[in-house]
């Protein structure tokens, strides 16, 4: 999810002369505006963000985690597309987890990339380079610039994850609550649906601050190296409704609430069933024709819902770090070095999902297996 970094900390000289100098633009310089140089320190430049080797191993970090996204991703859609047994609510359910994913690996952490390679071969920042601190806010506003199209989609991505993990727990829970109802209930046709419900709904969050308020704009922050919401500042002093950007986190948390309070009811079913399971192999307890318990969850459905418990834990994980910087921010703190290990971690638990599938998921190791063993008889069956 993005969030907003407030510039007020940065002055308007300092600024301006990080776009009118003539020299070339060059964030690693050590030299500040007082000295006169043509080169001027960046206003929030910290370990993170300065020098040579630390932007080149930004760089190669970006590259191997949008690689490692993109690929993981593909191997799971594919999974899920070719194998016939996945084609379930639930496969439906993890299709658009992956797709979400996806996006992030293709479209956010590539721009990234672009923008910190552009700043350290060219001679100027681009235009979407924390432009609402250096122009009017008409502006920023009026004029169009990538960060406008790659931050909504990452925060969409990120609130498109979250509603399919809600809704896969809700997959789960029907399946060992109601055992016997779960293919009434969870339909093919329902569960599409949802799909489509939690896209739409998730994306009109995600440009909720530049519908519902004029005094927003996106740009690519020096921090975080992605693309945030940023108030535009009246006077050196935030907009009255900067608050609307909280809507974020009680968004996500509100689902992992709920993810949080279904997984309980559902391991407490869990558990009771395993118990009166073990009361009967040892013969402690009678059957009394139902086998002791009510309902009966098969295997499967049981080591699924401990693979959804996980998937919630890991993105609250990697979720809770964005929630608390942007309470942080609300309150007029600037970390820097904390921004750019909170957005990225958000970022790296697109990649974590298929770790977790491989690991906890025998169908779908089974589907990888039977994947790599058919791309590699391909090329003998078209000799033969």
């Amino acid at each position: 999810m993005s969030a907003f970094l407030p510039n007020a900390n940065i002055s308007g000289a300092t600024a301006a002369l990080l776009v009118s100098t003539d020299g070339p633009f060059n964030l690693t310089a050590a030299s500040s505006a007082g000295h006169g140089s043509s080169q001027s320190l960046p206003p929030l430049c910290t370990l993170c963000c300065c020098g040579v080797i630390n932007r080149t191993l930004a760089v190669a970090f970006m590259v191997s985690l949008a690689f490692a996204i993109v690929v993981g991703n593909v191997v799971t859609l594919t999974v899920f597309v070719q194998t016939r047994q996945s084609r379930t609510p639930q496969g439906y359910l993890k299709v658009s987890l992956a797709i979400a994913d996806m996006i992030v690996g293709v479209v956010v952490v590539p721009f990234s990339v672009y923008t910190e390679i552009s700043l350290m071969v060219t001679s100027a920042p681009p235009i979407w380079y924390q432009s609402s601190t250096t122009a009017p806010p008409a502006a920023s506003s009026s004029s169009w610039q990538p960060c406008m199209l790659i931050g909504p989609v990452f925060a969409g991505c990120t609130f498109v994850s979250i509603s399919t993990i809600f809704l896969m727990t809700l997959e789960r829970s029907v399946a060992i609550l109601w055992p016997l109802h779960k293919d009434a209930l969870v339909t093919r046709k329902r569960t599409l649906f949802l799909i489509l419900l939690s896209w739409t709904s998730s994306f009109l969050l995600a440009l909720a601050p530049l519908i519902f308020s004029s005094n927003f704009t996106l740009e690519y922050n020096v921090c975080s190296r992605m693309c945030n919401y940023t108030p535009l500042l009246f006077s050196g002093q935030l907009p009255p409704d900067a608050n609307i950007l909280l809507l974020f986190p009680a968004f996500d948390f509100t689902l992992l609430g709920g993810t949080l309070a279904v997984n309980i009811v559902s391991f407490t079913s869990i558990r009771r069933y395993t118990r009166k399971r073990k009361l009967l192999s040892e013969g402690s307890l009678s059957d009394g024709g139902g086998g002791g318990c009510s309902h009966r969850p098969s295997f499967s459905d049981i080591k699924a819902a401990k693979t959804i418990g996980i998937l919630t834990f890991a993105f609250t994980a990697s979720f809770s770090p964005i929630a608390v910087f942007v309470l942080g921010n609300v309150v007029g703190y600037t970390w820097c070095n904390f921004s750019f290990f909170a957005f990225w971690i958000l970022t790296g638990n697109s990649c974590c999902n298929v770790i977790i599938y491989s690991v906890r998921d025998h169908r779908f190791r089974k589907g990888v297996t039977l994947l790599f063993q058919r791309e590699q008889s391909l090329p003998h069956g078209e000799k033969t």
